[in-house]
């Protein structure tokens, strides 16, 4: 199961990301960015820990309907957005593919120059 240390951790992990707290009334809400855009949105300190993951819509459909832990975006774009519920009854690969997938497309929406200091691995050549 994917705890909070856990979720901090991966979400840092990736290249260019950084944690801010932009929310002055919510103080406890932590963001995680790439490029000044935000891939993951959580509390840490709530329980039962939920995460806030961009989607492609299709994909974001789809996993709402197969997993009753993923639901429409909490005050963000419900087309575009699925939070997640970290209670342990998601495989935690699962989890962290979409919480890779989140920062793929924040990234591959970035300008061409930003992605390329990232090293990111979309824009690598074969």
């Amino acid at each position: 199961m994917i705890d909070a240390n856990t979720l901090r951790a991966v979400c840092l992990d990736f290249n260019g990301a950084a944690e801010e707290f932009p929310f002055p009334r919510h103080p406890d809400v932590s963001t995680f960015k790439v490029g000044g855009k935000i891939f993951a949105l959580t509390t840490l300190t709530e329980a039962p820990l939920t995460v806030s993951l961009k989607c492609e819509p299709e994909l974001a459909e789809r996993l709402r309907a197969a997993h009753p832990e993923v639901v429409p975006g909490y005050h963000l774009n419900k087309r575009h957005w699925n939070t997640v519920s970290l209670d342990g009854a998601l495989p935690d690969r699962l989890v962290l593919d979409m919480i890779e997938d989140s920062y793929d497309l924040v990234v591959a929406s970035l300008p061409r120059a930003q992605r390329l200091l990232l090293d990111w691995q979309g824009e690598r050549r074969p």
